[in-house]
């Protein structure tokens, strides 16, 4: 049996739920983010009002501001800004094809790249079917470490 080091401080776990995010419509025990430690994990942010409905039904741009709106105010209440974000995943929503999809991917990006740093996060996005209910067009998520916005570049 191992002996407990009780040296070690816990790490502590705080619940974010900032005013102005939407909520489930439901009763439901998903938080929009957490604080664990140093790290804070934001959960899905979708273009919602605070009742769950869809703001800017049909226009990428409306809907990529508001997400990255809301991804910004779980991060501020978890003490984290922008730089502080190490991994982004975009999930969107085109059933365009051909150039009406460079597009919209291009309107979708023109937005997010109002709020990501240089150098910016490890990124991930993904073209998906359908969200939570329709009209939604994109959900990001994102993981940021408190404390780490001045990053050391590599070339």
């Amino acid at each position: 049996m191992t002996p407990v080091d009780d040296t070690l401080t816990p790490i502590t776990r705080q619940r974010l739920m900032p005013a102005g995010s939407w909520n489930w419509h439901i009763p439901t025990p998903f938080s929009q983010g957490w604080r664990v430690g140093d790290t804070v994990f934001v959960g899905g942010q979708l273009s919602a009002d605070e009742d769950g409905n869809v703001v800017g039904e049909g226009d990428i741009e409306v809907q990529t501001r508001n997400v990255f709106e809301a991804v910004t105010r779980v991060l501020e209440s978890g003490g984290a800004t922008w730089r502080d974000v190490v991994k982004l995943n975009t999930y969107y929503c085109c059933n365009e094809t051909g150039a009406a999809v460079r597009e919209f991917w291009e309107k979708m990006t023109r937005i997010r790249l109002q709020y990501l740093p240089t150098p910016g996060p490890a990124g991930t996005a993904v073209r998906v079917a359908g969200l939570m209910y329709d009209g939604f067009l994109i959900e990001v998520e994102a993981i940021a470490v408190v404390g780490s916005g001045d990053a050391i570049t590599t070339t």
